[in-house]
């Protein structure tokens, strides 16, 4: 995982795991992701977009959850968002992005010096079984559109009170979303879609071809040192030109009178 090093000693034992893997998801049609920490789906979301599988995300927070299906990238084609033919807007299958393209940093140790609550660990009961029953429809949708991985995600902005989606938007099982978010709180679903990040430090041509070029000792490097995939990605040069230095500290003193 980034950010969690490899000692000498257990490159080995790391490089048999990280086979391992590679030979479960090439082996496999649909990978679900359903691990608990970020960086623990960084290399799984790389083989996964690598050998062209079928991969829905789960995450879960306290009282929500998401599901995300990725898209299948074909060719160096910039991820663009169409006007449909109705109020919504159309992203291609072949350009929704993935858990990491909001990211503007690679994920690090989240594990270290945190309490359990902190880690994602401890959800309301309902949350775990809510989440992987939608994201086994969300495959099964999937699967069932007549474009398969390929199959478009359309997205409304503005209100999200009104989401009545027609024939157009769907499959013969209805509509195929990019995410889907959950909130328990407020028992509501929101579905938002969003187009690759050329930058994305998981699924953008520079990590993929990296990986073809170099292999083990390109994920050996990122699992040593996560700022290797914001140097690559150039996200470390895109975070020091924006003006952080400009920043003011401001204390509780400075709210009063």
């Amino acid at each position: 995982m980034p950010g969690h090093s490899v000692g000498e000693n257990t490159v080995e034992s790391v490089k048999k795991d990280v086979e391992d893997l590679t030979q479960l998801i090439q082996a496999h049609d649909i990978i679900f992701l359903l691990t608990d920490s970020r960086e623990s789906r960084w290399l799984p979301t790389l083989l996964g977009l690598f050998y062209k599988k079928i991969i829905i995300n789960v995450a879960l927070g306290f009282d929500t959850y998401l599901i995300m299906r990725y898209g299948r990238k074909n060719g160096d084609a910039v991820a663009k968002v169409e006007a449909s033919s109705t109020r919504f807007q159309k992203i291609s299958g072949t350009e929704l992005g993935c858990y990491f393209c909001n990211d503007v940093t690679a994920p690090g140790n989240s594990l270290k010096d945190r309490t359990l609550d902190q880690q994602c660990t401890v959800t309301r009961p309902g949350v775990s079984s809510i989440a992987g029953a939608l994201a086994v429809e969300l495959a099964v949708s999937l699967i069932q559109h007549e474009q398969g991985i390929d199959a478009p995600a359309f997205y409304k902005t503005g209100p999200q009170h009104d989401l009545s989606f027609d024939d157009e938007h769907g499959g013969i099982l209805g509509v195929v979303p990019h995410s889907i978010r959950g909130f328990l709180s407020s028992f509501t679903h929101v579905l938002p879609a969003t187009p690759r990040y050329n930058q994305c430090i998981a699924c953008s041509d520079i990590i993929l071809k990296e990986y073809e070029s170099k292999g083990f000792e390109f994920l050996l490097e990122t699992f040593n040192s996560s700022t290797n995939l914001e140097n690559l990605t150039g996200l470390s040069a895109l975070f020091h030109e924006s003006n952080y230095v400009d920043v003011m500290e401001i204390n509780d003193e400075d709210w009063e009178g």
